[in-house]
């Protein structure tokens, strides 16, 4: 499995743009079919809402590929 850690610098990101952001899909839209159908699961729970908000500490799962979500310290 490939792990991506990605740093949050904000609150949160919605999940579709992160996985724009990540390099997962190559846009906002495209991340939001790959939730609307059912590919991604956050924290192991499969998760069908498109703009859920994605905090520090969470885990993100799209095929074999897991992000890292890790805040800033400080």
């Amino acid at each position: 499995m490939q792990t991506i850690d990605f740093l949050l610098d904000r609150d949160h990101v919605e999940l579709n743009q992160l996985l724009k952001l990540t390099g997962l899909c190559d846009s906002g839209g495209a991340g939001k079919a790959l939730v609307a159908g059912g590919a991604v699961s956050v924290d192991g729970t499969v998760e069908l809402r498109k703009t859920c908000k994605i905090r520090a500490g969470q885990r993100v799962r799209l095929g074999d590929v897991e992000i890292h979500v890790i805040g800033q310290a400080g």
